[in-house]
């Protein structure tokens, strides 16, 4: 089993035993950009304009019947909640790069792999899914984590081999069409 996968920008030098799995974020590239941009955007722009809300609002006197006051005050927890959030996981972030594997053997699924599978349950149409960290998970774009159900039945499979996952409606057979 060959992996190529690093530790992120963390810059610690701690290797990735050191830490925890509970500690560790598990991320692509795009990912990890993305929640950069994020706490970017956090500490510039949303950290100011709360700022301005709070002071407009304290402006406005009385601060013990002030409901502007109280609503900045609680914007301003989240925007710090998340910038603290974002910079946990931009440190502790692992990203995952291609999983390199012999040909001869297939491609495993694993996270980062794109896999297009067939309900043989309902005999649907088949469909294509990223499997990804829990932090980047976003059904609307097709990316699924690896702790979903779906995702955790598929990971180690490879084309070919079927897997059954229990649903609220009953267990459902997908059959794995292709690994990219």
């Amino acid at each position: 089993m060959d992996e190529d996968i690093t530790m992120g920008d963390a810059g610690t030098g701690t290797s990735a035993a050191a830490l925890g799995d509970d500690d560790l974020t598990l991320i692509t590239k795009e990912g990890l950009r993305k929640l950069k941009e994020e706490l970017e955007y956090l500490k510039t722009v949303r950290r100011q304009e709360v700022a301005q809300r709070l002071k407009e609002a304290i402006s406005y006197g009385d601060l013990s019947e002030n409901s502007e006051y109280e609503e900045a005050k609680n914007e301003q927890a989240f925007v710090e909640g998340r910038i603290i959030e974002l910079e946990q996981k931009i440190k502790n972030a692992k990203i995952i790069a291609e999983k390199k594997t012999d040909i001869r053997h297939g491609k495993e699924i694993d996270i980062g792999s794109t896999v297009t599978v067939v309900n043989m349950t309902d005999n649907d149409d088949p469909e294509t899914y990223t499997i990804v960290g829990s932090t980047e998970a976003d059904p609307l774009e097709h990316k699924i984590s690896n702790e979903s159900p779906i995702g955790k039945a598929l990971l180690s499979k490879k084309k070919g081999d079927t897997v059954e996952i229990a649903s609220p409606s009953g267990r459902i057979r997908y059959e794995v069409m292709n690994v990219a």
